[in-house]
């Protein structure tokens, strides 16, 4: 999972109970202190530190047989559609054209990939998910794999590898869960039902907007109000003693978390009108700001939804490794190692 913020990697292993977690790690791609930039994939910002990253993680990159790696933001796009029902050999070519109806991307620039989700017995017909990327974006991320000697294999999108993770730890939950994947720069929003609509969508405030958030109301560096962030959050007490939250901004503004949150209360309502289901069970947090104190207690107020930080790990075989505050943020690579061959 190459990040803005850090790159993140999952090594599992495949066992007659399900799935052993061998290794984790996460190295971050800015210096401590610094502020960080929005940047292209670069493979000489990125390279070398998943170079590092792999030579922490024991592994040999000509060693590595099964790669999964993930792309997301602008130069992405994904939709469950329905169509009627066509045979493999016509399938193809029919939904390139029906993607560029439905996807945001020139067919010239477009890199495709669908799944065909279900066939409707009685209408005939197809359930199928359509994924996309640029051309362009998807050479960018395999230079940045090969840089660190390493063979590109399946490239995922972050928002099917963040349901993998849920779905290995759902156990066949009724309902519809919303997935909540706050990174630094945006936040990855996933829709999942087993039996209702898949959706996804990113919403452009993350982690590094709340610290600016801070920044701004403190007047402060952003290495103080990174500390600041992870001490105090939005708990309701820090409020009311001195109104130094991140809630406490200018009442002419509205600050990042309110901007995120108005912008899932839209889109469930908008899935409630595409999908026809209501039945919200969860809102669950995961990415690299997912622990932020008090952010669950705000969600479930504003949205009257339970909302929860999320742990991918919970259904793993790794009777060895304790689970800390930092599991949530390995929820996209723990998702791209569950991705079948």
């Amino acid at each position: 999972d190459i990040g803005n913020h850090s790159i993140k990697m999952v090594h599992l292993k495949k066992t007659h109970q399900g799935y052993k977690l061998l290794n984790c790690e996460s190295l971050s791609t800015i210096p401590e202190g610094i502020e960080p930039v929005f940047s292209d994939l670069s493979p000489d910002r990125y390279g070398p530190i998943l170079s590092q990253l792999v030579k922490t993680m024991k592994l040999k990159p000509k060693k590595i047989r099964h790669l999964v790696s993930s792309i997301g933001g602008d130069n992405t796009s994904i939709k469950q559609i329905k169509t009627i029902f066509l045979p493999d050999e016509e399938l193809e070519s029919a939904l390139f054209f029906e993607a560029k109806k439905h996807l945001p991307i020139s067919g010239a620039e477009m890199n495709l990939d669908y799944q065909v989700l279900s066939v409707e017995e009685k209408t005939n017909n197809m359930n199928i998910l359509l994924a996309s990327s640029t051309k362009a974006l998807l050479k960018e991320h395999s230079n940045i794999l090969t840089s660190a000697d390493l063979t590109p294999g399946i490239v995922d999108l972050e928002s099917l590898a963040v349901a993998n993770s849920f779905i290995l730890n759902s156990e066949n939950e009724d309902g519809v869960y919303v997935i909540l994947n706050i990174g630094a720069f945006k936040t990855n929003m996933v829709i999942y039902s087993s039996t209702s609509k898949f959706f996804a969508r990113d919403i452009a405030y993350g982690g590094f907007n709340l610290t600016k958030d801070i920044m701004k109301m403190q007047k402060i560096s952003y290495e103080e109000a990174e500390t600041y962030k992870l001490e105090h959050g939005l708990k309701e007490e820090e409020v009311k003693k001195d109104k130094t939250s991140i809630l406490a901004l200018d009442i002419t503004e509205k600050n990042t978390v309110e901007l995120i949150t108005q912008e899932v209360k839209r889109s469930l309502r908008f899935y409630v009108k595409e999908a026809g289901n209501s039945d919200f069970r969860k809102i669950l947090l995961v990415g690299g700001s997912a622990n932020l104190k008090g952010l669950p207690e705000y969600i479930t107020e504003q949205l009257q939804v339970p909302t929860e930080v999320f742990n991918p790990f919970r259904n793993l075989e790794d009777s060895n490794r304790p689970g800390t505050t930092n599991d949530p943020q390995f929820a996209v690579a723990l998702g791209l190692a569950l991705r079948p061959e």
